[in-house]
């Protein structure tokens, strides 16, 4: 046999090896990296939540690539402000996918996942942890989306159950217009009543001032009062629904953030019952929390809040799953089985369980504020 078959032979094997890696890296792998993609809104509406989950994940992703990565690869999370507006978290997307990213990571806002979704509907790119809580993202129209946090109807559920043993059954909602809340709005009205409460009125923050929209609130008679928006909207609604004499529960759901409303009302705080889907964000108890109050101590990011231990979390379980890969082949099919391998595993104390379902956490809890500002469980 002649050399020079020999050699075409090996040219072609080469050759294929080389395809074959080439194809692997379009997914965001590389020898040495593994590339996440993220639009969120890192000015504009919903930044301060957004920019916070963000920190937290950047935080435990440097942790990781400091001490080598996972099997030599380190996290590379290219993240794109798209200013809270949806049009923009498409085009994004967009561009992060023709870029080849291994997944999408961390997106906030429901409306920004429902614009983005059908660039990756049809093929195999996860999304993964979106900061956004609409309930369809949890059904079968969203099969590559995987979530951390559960949907709004629990947390609704959580606060009719709560507001019944308050003997509080009629319910005004104050809410804002922005995607997010709009969502949030959308399944407190269909899980409340479902659950036996009712809801008399719901006023939207941005028809008017607050001022307007809490008397027209408080001229319907609720027992309790459910506000849904960011931390600085509802803390004015809080504020002036107390100062009008309104002196019924008043809850918020977790996109109001109860570190950061707790920080904004201190002592006008006192009785606000506030849900969050992740531990308290200062308890040293937690390990995960006592590990991102660490980093961020180290990192000079500033005070911890619920929104930076998501992201926190969200990071770590990420790892976790990509751990699991045999022999650190990663692609995209075996990322997902490792994902939905996860099976009751603790993350720093968090649990998790993503065996049969894409919601790994069912974890919602109630949270009070105090007197002093301070949030007690």
């Amino acid at each position: 046999m002649s050399f020079v078959p020999k050699l075409a032979r090996f040219t072609m094997v080469a050759a294929l090896a080389l395809a074959g890696w080439a194809a692997h890296a379009q997914e965001g792998v590389t020898k040495t990296s593994i590339v996440l993609g993220q639009s969120i809104a890192l000015t504009g509406p919903g930044s301060t939540l957004a920019s916070a989950f963000h920190t937290g994940a950047k935080l435990y992703f440097d942790r990781l690539n400091a001490a080598g990565g996972i099997g030599g690869r380190k996290i590379d999370l290219v993240t794109i402000d798209d200013r809270g507006n949806p049009k923009t978290s498409a085009e994004n997307t967009k561009k992060l996918l023709e870029q080849g990213v291994f997944s999408l990571f961390g997106y906030y806002g429901s409306p920004q996942v429902t614009a983005s979704y059908p660039l990756i509907k049809e093929g195999d790119v996860m999304l993964f942890a979106p900061m956004a809580a609409a309930d369809e993202f949890r059904g079968a129209l969203y099969a590559n989306v995987y979530s951390i946090r559960p949907g709004y109807a629990e947390e609704a559920a959580a606060i009719a159950r709560h507001a019944e043993t308050m003997g509080a059954r009629k319910m005004g909602i104050l809410h804002a217009a922005d995607g997010e809340s709009m969502a949030a709005l959308d399944s407190a009205t269909r899980t409340i009543p479902s659950m036996g409460g009712n809801v008399v009125v719901n006023a939207s923050l941005a028809s008017g001032s607050v001022a307007n929209s809490v008397d027209k609130t408080m001229a319907a008679k609720p027992d309790s009062v459910l506000v849904i928006s960011d931390s600085n909207t509802a803390a004015n609604a809080v504020r002036d629904l107390r100062a009008k004499g309104f002196r019924g529960p008043v809850y918020g759901f977790s996109n109001t953030g109860e570190s950061l409303l707790a920080e904004e009302l201190g002592k006008d705080g006192a009785g606000v019952v506030v849900v969050r889907v992740v531990p308290k964000s200062d308890t040293a108890k937690v390990p995960v929390v006592r590990e991102l109050m660490a980093d961020a101590l180290a990192a000079k990011a500033g005070k911890t809040n619920v929104y930076m231990l998501e992201g926190y979390i969200a990071a770590w379980v990420y790892a976790e799953a990509l751990r699991r890969i045999p022999k650190g082949d990663v692609t995209r099919l075996k990322f997902r089985k490792a994902m939905e391998g996860l099976d009751d595993v603790s993350v720093g104390g968090f649990r998790i369980h993503f065996a049969e379902e894409r919601v790994a956490s069912k974890m919602v809890q109630l949270s009070l504020i105090d007197s002093q500002g301070r949030v007690r469980e």
